[in-house]
Order: structure tokens, then C-alpha cells, then sequence
């Protein structure tokens, strides 16, 4: 089956608070980003990789390519003003069948093997949803302000890839964007 992954980077560094958005931010020798896709094209060069960037970075982004002689083959594709946004942006350009991997673009240091996992799980079941268990204590705050205990145990962080049939994320992005949306 073909694969796909949409490597996310919308951000504008804001709550960082940097000149430069944290995706363009160098770390090792090259901006974040190309490590990133670096990451996924080292893991399978047959994933077919999609940055998707504000199209105001467009330039931008071909500046540092040509900078890091950057040549790992990706598109590029615009942005929308939310991560549901951009994911369906990004969604919009795949065929209908496939595996695809929606990735956030300043997360360079996931493991190949997830990468790998996360592609042969959603074949098989669907889906696939990179996650990990919590270290910390944590409290489920009420609305008159009490705190209550939670066991973390039960509980994961979701973290990406998040990996997926083609037909059936898109089947799920055709619907209007809830605030509750995160990944």
C-alpha cells in the first residue's frame, strides 16, 4: 500500500516568542523541519513526504533549502489558519487509498521504529496513534473548584504520528471544525 506523510508545521513562534518560528529554528546543523522529513525519508524513502507550511513561508523555505542543500523530495502545500486547517489542506492533496502519517513538523526526534509501527498498525487496523504514559500526577479540576485524584495509569499522552487509512481520515475530515479539536 502507498504511503504518505503530512509533516505539519503551521506555527508562527508566537508563544515561543522567537523572531523565527521554531520550525525554521536550527538545531544541529539545519533547521528543525529537514530534520524531520530527514527522519521519515531515512526510515522509508518511499514515503511520499507533504510539508505543509503558511504559504507566506513558501519562499522562504526554498531559501533554506537551497542554504542546507536540502534535496529530500517533498511538496509543499499551504496551511490553513488551525492545525484541523492545515491537516485538511494537506488531506486534500493525497489520492483516496493509501497509509498516511500526520506528523507535527517540530517533533525531528521521533523513533524510526514508530514511525515504521505506526505504518504497519494502520494498515492492519486502520489506525494508529503514537502515545505514552504519563510521569507526572495529575488532578481532574471540577467546576466549584475541587480537585480530584486520577490515576495517571489511566491515562495517555497522544503524540504524532497519528497514521491512518487514507479513505477513512478523510472520511472523518468531512466535517465542519469543532474547537475541541486538537489532533
Amino acid at each position: 500500500m502507498e504511503k504518505f506523510a503530512l509533516i505539519v508545521a503551521g506555527g508562527t513562534g508566537t508563544r515561543m516568542g522567537s523572531q523565527i518560528a521554531k520550525q525554521y529554528l536550527p538545531i544541529g546543523e539545519k533547521p528543525i523541519l529537514m530534520h524531520t522529513l530527514n527522519n521519515f525519508y531515512q526510515t522509508d524513502p518511499s514515503i511520499a513526504l507533504t510539508l505543509v507550511i503558511p504559504e507566506i513561508d513558501f519562499a522562504y523555505w526554498r531559501i533554506l533549502c537551497d542554504t542546507y542543500r536540502f534535496s529530500i523530495p517533498h511538496q509543499l502545500v499551504a496551511g490553513g489558519n488551525s492545525r484541523f486547517k492545515s491537516v485538511k489542506n494537506g488531506l486534500d492533496t493525497l489520492p483516496e487509498y493509501g497509509i498516511v502519517a500526520i506528523h507535527d513538523g517540530v517533533r525531528p526526534f521521533v523513533s524510526q521504529d514508530v514511525i515504521r509501527n505506526s505504518f504497519e498498525v494502520a494498515e492492519q487496523k486502520g489506525s494508529a496513534v503514537a502515545v505514552i504514559p504519563l510521569k507526572d500526577s495529575i488532578r481532574m479540576v471540577k467546576s466549584n473548584g475541587a480537585s480530584v485524584f486520577q490515576d495517571r495509569q489511566s491515562f495517555r499522552l497522544v503524540q504524532t504520528p497519528q497514521t491512518f487509512q487514507l479513505d477513512r481520515i478523510k472520511k472523518a475530515f468531512k466535517v465542519d471544525e469543532l474547537a475541541v479539536f486538537t489532533d
